[in-house]
């Protein structure tokens, strides 16, 4: 029993360490949730940057309350989009844990190394293996990442004067909107704003800038990194290129969705401090999908991100 009683202890930081990779500590932890009003259940338009978005795996909406198209159902998680995964691991963690308790290690007779120091070994192996398994199946989740030349260029200008989005089909009781340079300008500042908020842990000042729904999800990565000793710094953001996709109104509420470009250093650390995913000299390249709303008169702030695929 007592043998039993340390391997579970040697195994309960491996499995927390699978709950969430270390590429997956950014904002957002590479997943879709938010809300786009009217159009939450429609795929933003297509543009050059993103050609197709993730639906949302988590949005306050509710479903059907605008009229769910068919085609565009929730994402959910990488399991729920990849069963093999799914059974692979399920079959890896229940051999394991079946041989792990009669005696015979994680592998059992086959891989047995001897002994409690080879059994922990095994667990490493397992864990490794498992995290390259979660990445590759992960990787379809359409976030685009690539390290940079440090000498990125600023943003495109141009094609915002006078600009409008048309409507998806189907949606009732909106109005499209023109916007400004003076908007894109404010949802780049916005991006930054809440880039560096959220690498100095500062849930007080991403609520300046996010939608009461947004603040609680990044609050929840937050606690689930803080769970496992883990943090997620980022530094010198820059918006590269940004592109629009659709604006629009309903009443008072102004709503736009856009593609954006950017790049920062990226790195995610442990409790000692040590680097244990990405770099604090090679820059990340990341596209992603960003909706800002706001009160007719009022500022932009982030209302959903979602993934390109």
């Amino acid at each position: 029993m007592r043998r039993i009683l340390i391997l579970l202890a040697a195994l309960l930081p491996l499995m927390g360490a699978l709950g969430a990779s270390p590429a997956e500590a950014r904002l957002g932890g590479g997943f879709s949730f938010g809300s786009r009003g009217t159009h939450s259940y429609f795929a933003p338009r297509s543009t050059s940057l993103a050609p197709s978005a993730a639906p949302f795996d988590r949005t306050q909406v509710p479903v059907g309350g605008y009229g769910r198209p068919a085609g565009y159902g929730m994402g959910g998680s990488m399991f729920g989009r990849h069963p093999f995964a799914t059974g692979l691991m399920g079959g890896l963690l229940g051999a394991g844990i079946f041989g792990m308790l009669f005696g015979g290690g994680f592998f059992h007779s086959g891989l047995g190394f001897g002994g409690l120091f080879g059994t922990i070994i095994q667990l490493l192996l397992l864990f490794f293996i498992i995290r390259f398994l979660f990445r590759l199946f992960a990787g379809g989740g359409g976030r685009t990442q690539r390290p940079i030349a440090a000498s990125a260029s600023g943003p495109v200008p141009g094609g915002w004067q006078g600009v409008s989005s048309g409507m998806g089909g189907g949606m009732n009781a909106t109005q499209p909107l023109q916007l400004t340079p003076a908007d894109q300008a404010a949802f780049e500042q916005c991006l930054v704003y809440v880039q560096q908020a959220w690498g100095n842990q500062d849930i007080a000042a991403i609520s300046r800038a996010a939608t009461p729904e947004m603040v609680g999800y990044f609050n929840e990565q937050l606690a689930t990194l803080t769970r496992q000793g883990l943090r997620n710094r980022v530094a010198d953001i820059r918006v590269e290129t940004m592109e629009l996709s659709e604006a629009w109104s309903e009443g008072d509420t102004d709503y736009a969705t856009t593609a954006m470009r950017f790049s920062m250093l990226d790195m995610t650390q442990d409790a000692r401090g040590q680097i244990i995913d990405g770099s604090a000299t090679t820059r990340a390249l990341v596209t992603e999908i960003w909706t800002f709303t706001r009160r007719r008169g009022g500022h932009w702030i982030l209302a959903a991100i979602q993934q390109t695929r």
